[in-house]
């Protein structure tokens, strides 16, 4: 099968978040498999990390943008099993970040991501690679399938192109005024409610889920939330379930070839399920060498990598952390509102041996954080999937999570008066500052419990969350949406 992979983010190249976890490690699994071909289209940022030996694409086309027309280049390199496609335009994608600034984002994401749109299909067609299946990731990609439906509608080069459009996080949704509707280059006859117009505008991830021939979002139960609950569809609710008997719940898998403490370079001594016990507590006092924690093995050491904003629900953790400092400690890595920075940054110097705050993007710190601590803290309003509690559960540090999402599809909650033969994790019982003490509370006292708490920890390192299985779901909904 031919894929063609479109995002605008994927590690090792680009990444802010999640999404190019997911986009890397997917774009690889399916390349892996017998019988594709495998092309990522990604912008040519400035920042793109780890790229050496770029080849460059012999010429170079034209996108319409608005009254103009943009000079477009391609650059690419064999990355294993995978061909990727950097679209190159210095105007749109040569800034320090991708989205934004620290004063917000970017005044023309609307343009660029027109720009980068279409340059997926006119570079399917520049290089010669008729697509299968084009997937399209969130909605800096979703306007990819209302392309192919309407201007690309008659272009014999796609006529057997199906599009599968992946909702990572429907809380992003790319709003723009009609004007951008009009650069977009889409006909006056298709600003209808059940098309493009959403609130007089155009909203990028609606113009995708009415177009694409399948959709999915990132685990079963956020894809039943988005449907049936306001708060969590933002709006979008409606459209979902018009469109269910299309719509799909996939969970994201980790990559283990990264993420795997047995062989994990950048641990002090790896460890598995058998060896946890002796080596996992060499990680736990480097980690609290790295960020200036007395060292004390004994006290719980609770991590956090996150972003820092109203999703993750941590501007009402740091309470909950201030609370506790006393019989517990905490390390703190993430970025995002500078109002909960801020509250981290006061709680850390307030508590310097108790709570740490990195407020940078820090793989090597990441990494260290999920073999060195002792439980997982992820207590998020919304969660699509998440990666990191399965990250966590991998490094045998257990996840205190809420209930939502992918969270609950991913981790099996331990119970009182129950033997816990699959407990991998605690829940949150119910979302607010209480109810976060009351869990941490509770995975604290099993954590006294030496026998029960190892049980736990072999349980969460044992369970499955690689690639492997997601692969195959995806490898059958694209062969659905073929047919």
């Amino acid at each position: 099968m031919n894929i063609v992979m479109a995002a605008s983010e994927a590690f090792p190249f680009c990444k802010t978040g999640g999404l190019a976890d997911v986009v890397g490690s997917l774009s690889q699994q399916l390349a892996g498999r017998k019988g594709n071909k495998v092309l990522l289209f990604l912008p040519h940022y400035r920042n793109i990390r780890r790229v050496s030996s770029l080849k460059v694409v012999p010429g170079v086309f034209f996108i319409p943008v608005g009254g103009r027309v943009e000079q477009v280049s391609l650059s690419y390199i064999n990355w294993g099993n995978v061909l990727v496609f950097f679209v190159g335009n210095r105007k749109y994608f040569d800034r320090p970040d991708l989205y934004r600034t620290k004063m917000g984002d970017f005044l023309d994401n609307d343009e660029r991501f027109i720009l980068f749109s279409r340059a997926v299909l006119e570079g399917c067609k520049f290089v010669g690679f008729r697509p299968d299946i084009i997937h399209c990731h969130d909605w800096q990609t979703a306007l990819i399938p209302a392309y192919l439906k309407t201007v690309y509608k008659l272009d014999a080069f796609f006529t057997r192109t199906r599009s599968l459009l992946t909702i990572h996080n429907i809380a992003y949704q790319g709003h723009y005024p009609y004007s951008s509707y009009e650069k977009a280059g889409f006909h006056p006859v298709d600003f209808t409610a059940d098309k493009f117009e959403y609130y007089g505008g155009i909203s990028y991830l609606k113009s995708g889920i009415v177009f694409a021939d399948n959709v999915n979002t990132v685990s079963p139960n956020y894809a039943k939330e988005v449907q049936h609950d306001p708060a969590m569809g933002f709006g979008l609710e409606g459209l979902l379930k018009h469109r269910s008997k299309n719509f799909f719940g996939i969970v994201n898998g980790i990559d283990t070839e990264i993420w795997d403490p047995e062989i994990d370079t950048l641990l002090p001594i790896g460890y598995d399920a058998v060896t946890f016990s002796k080596n996992k507590p060499v990680s736990k006092q480097l980690l609290q060498q790295q960020t200036n924690l007395k060292e004390d093995p004994s006290k719980p050491l609770i991590g956090v990598v996150s972003r820092l904003d109203y999703q993750k629900g941590l501007d009402i953790a740091y309470s909950v952390m201030e609370r506790m400092h006393d019989k517990v400690q905490f390390v703190v890595l993430g970025m995002g509102d500078p109002v909960v920075e801020k509250q981290y940054r006061e709680l850390a110097k307030k508590y310097p041996q108790d709570i740490a705050y990195v407020d940078r993007l820090d793989e090597e710190l990441a990494h260290h954080i999920y073999a060195g601590a002792d439980l997982f803290l992820m207590p998020s309003r919304f969660e699509p999937c998440g990666l990191s509690q399965m990250i966590s559960m991998k490094y045998g540090t257990l996840p205190v999570v809420s209930k939502v999402g992918g969270l609950l599809d991913t981790v099996v909650g331990y119970k009182e008066d129950s033997d816990n033969a699959a407990a991998t994790g605690f829940f949150i019982q119910n979302f607010s500052e209480n109810g976060i003490y009351a869990a941490l509370e509770q995975a604290l006292k099993v954590y006294e419990d030496k026998k029960t708490w190892n049980k736990l920890v072999k349980n969460a390192m044992l369970k499955d969350n690689s690639w492997d299985k997601s692969a195959q779901d995806y490898m059958a909904l694209y062969k659905k949406t073929m047919a």
